[in-house]
């Protein structure tokens, strides 16, 4: 009786989560045209309780993207230009004198636009490495530290940060400890040409369209346990440990193409975001378990900004779905001992 319970409210979960999901994705495709995988990747970090990472060059719609998903939850959102002139108080927040009722004045703290939901991140390559650990910590640790005080951030927090990969004039290259911190790394590419008509017919006319918030805050929480509460097959958690195992050079599955052009491999944190990203598309595909095929199709949003190529790798322009492509065909699939 009570694992015919427990089934039937994990049913109605996954039947709640696939709604939900579906209710935002049609709401950013009112404004985005294509783009499937990238809005799919965005909502996908977002539901795991991870960050993104856009790459593209200018013009594509990375931040519209986020605008447009913002709008679609009815959550706190705040945008940061990054420059190099920005200092960590500039998006944290600081204590400022001010004048009370009685015509005192006191010092308040005055929250920065960190402090929210969703934060687009712009740019985040042009911000300098000492803002850059500022925004490292609310990310790891879902916290800001401002002087002796602490803010705790609310949930859902989540960071989307595009940036551009061809200008990189006064940018600042992130860390290998920032970059791990990304759930994925999706990389934007030109639309379609079937695309384009849609893409000027919503931007060019005088007609704006409105995006009505179809979930919130809370609701976003809530879908978050469910996909914690997504169970992991031991085959299918085998295959993503060898898979980042892989990715290490020098380790047992490690492929050639690994051991001659990798410097640097995934860390178990990459084992993690494997199979939280691949808990939230068993879902959205109407299942209630994780399967290879989920982490297959996730290996390369995962991994490849844990991976480090060395000289000789660059020297011969192998890249890191090259890396990734080796990989997969390397590890063989674990055998599901329960089927």
């Amino acid at each position: 009786m009570t694992t015919t319970t427990g089934a039937a409210e994990a049913r109605e979960a996954a039947a709640r989560f696939r709604t939900v999901y579906a209710d935002i994705k049609r709401r950013v495709h009112q404004m985005m045209v294509g783009q499937d995988e990238i809005v799919d990747g965005v909502m996908t970090a977002l539901l795991a309780g991870g960050h993104v990472l856009l790459e593209g060059v200018p013009g594509l719609g990375k931040t519209m993207l986020v605008r447009c998903l913002s709008s679609a939850i009815e959550t706190k959102f705040s945008r940061i230009q990054f420059t190099p002139d920005m200092m960590p108080a500039d998006i944290q927040g600081t204590w400022v004198l001010m004048e009370n009722d009685q015509g005192r004045h006191d010092l308040r703290f005055q929250e920065g636009p960190l402090i929210a939901n969703l934060v687009l991140a712009d740019e985040i390559n042009r911000a300098t490495p000492k803002t850059q650990s500022a925004l490292l910590e609310a990310m790891q640790e879902r916290q800001v530290t401002v002087g002796k005080r602490t803010i705790k951030l609310d949930e859902p927090f989540c960071v989307l940060a595009p940036q551009n990969p061809v200008e990189q004039e006064g940018t600042y290259p992130l860390p290998e400890a920032q970059l791990d911190r990304f759930l994925l790394k999706l990389v934007v590419g030109y639309p379609k040409e079937e695309d384009y008509s849609a893409i000027l017919d919503r931007t060019i006319g005088d007609h704006e369209v409105t995006i009505e918030p179809v979930t919130n805050a809370a609701e976003i929480v809530r879908l978050r346990h469910i996909v914690r509460a997504v169970p992991v097959p031991a085959h299918a958690q085998q295959y993503a440990i060898q898979v980042v195992m892989a990715t290490q050079p020098g380790s047992p599955y490690a492929p050639k193409k690994v051991n001659e052009y990798v410097a640097l491999g995934s860390s178990p944190r990459g084992a993690q975001s494997l199979l939280l990203a691949a808990k939230v598309r068993a879902l959205v595909n109407g299942r209630f378990a994780v399967s290879i095929d989920d982490i297959k199709h996730l290996a390369l949003p995962v991994l490849r900004h844990r991976l480090l190529i060395n000289f000789h790798g660059q020297s011969d322009r192998v890249t890191d779905a090259d890396i990734v492509a080796a990989v997969l065909a390397a590890v063989r699939e674990p055998l599901d001992v329960a089927s």
